[in-house]
């Protein structure tokens, strides 16, 4: 019986080293995100419209070749096709932010998932409140509001930024409960659509207000949302949802701080953003990093 549960033990800790993988490797990939929205020339509405639909094109042929059971009924087909449009409203906010200020700015603003998840997941799951995820957020605000306060020639598009995770952690928290009941794939399939539709609805309005003169994507902007789609919204969100299976929402979260560090240095390396940023931005960049590091010591104390 002792043998046994060794290997019970054995076999959940490889499955958790596993998840923490595959978490940081979509953070990774995921840190091209804003470097597409740099690159590809349509505004943030189009971009997102047409990354929600190229994604769920991709994973109609996912769940068919892998043979994965459609057998829900309309209800949950709805239920969760009405949760992927809040990470669509994210999507749209958060590369606003990029285009009204620059990708260091938009992904660092992204960090107060962290803050909002803490806030609203006890409130949601009628849970108590952890002093630590508080704590360990108030970092991540502090760091937003140096670059706020000093960087005021980007204002709008930090406001836009600091928004755009409100819509992400409410995403996270109720993907948690999706996780546990559906696979992942069929899960972002059905988000993927929600958000195509939600979003396509709103379109003619978005482009009303904000009109555009491309429409249609040419061949450059057509590579790059495929790519897009594939690596940093199919391959991260089936990951992030099976992952969600063992791994809190708010750790989720928390490691998506890790993102910045990725696409600040892709930004430097290839769009030269180092000369668009003060030295507030450092600032604020080193106690969003310290709340990543601090979740990370915790995490690995409660567990030793």
């Amino acid at each position: 019986m002792l043998k046994s549960l060794v290997l019970k033990k054995g076999k959940r800790d490889n499955f958790m080293k596993r998840s923490y993988l595959l978490l940081h490797t979509g953070v990774l990939f995921l840190g091209f995100s804003g470097v597409f929205g740099k690159l590809i020339s349509l505004n943030e509405g189009l971009l997102t419209w047409y990354r929600v639909l190229f994604s769920s094109i991709i994973l109609f042929f996912v769940l068919k070749l892998f043979k994965i059971s459609n057998d829900i009924s309309f209800r949950e087909k709805l239920y969760i096709a009405k949760i992927g449009t809040l990470i669509t409203l994210s999507w749209v906010l958060f590369y606003a932010s990029i285009k009204y200020s620059n990708i260091s700015i938009g992904v660092v603003c992204f960090c107060v998932a962290s803050f909002f998840t803490a806030v609203l997941e006890p409130i949601i799951n009628k849970k108590r409140f952890k002093r630590s995820e508080l704590l360990l957020s108030a970092l991540t605000i502090i760091g937003i509001g140096l670059i706020f306060k000093f960087d005021t020639s980007y204002r709008l598009g930090i406001v836009l930024g600091v928004v755009s995770p409100l819509f992400t952690s409410l995403y996270t928290i109720y993907n948690e409960r999706l996780a546990k009941k559906y696979d992942s794939k069929l899960i972002n399939y059905y988000q993927m659509i929600g958000g195509t539709i939600g979003l396509g609805i709103l379109l003619p309005v978005y482009l009303h207000f904000f009109p555009t003169e491309n429409i249609i994507p040419d061949w450059k902007d057509t590579f790059c949302l495929f790519l897009l789609a594939l690596f940093c919204t199919v391959g991260v969100y089936v990951t992030f949802t099976e992952i969600l299976k063992k791994v809190s929402a708010f750790t989720v979260n928390l490691s998506l701080n890790l993102e910045p560090i990725y696409a600040i240095i892709i930004a430097f390396l290839f769009f030269d953003e180092s000369k668009e940023v003060n030295f507030s931005f450092y600032i604020g960049l080193f106690f969003v990093m310290l709340s990543v590091v601090l979740q990370t010591l915790i995490s690995v104390r409660k567990k030793g």
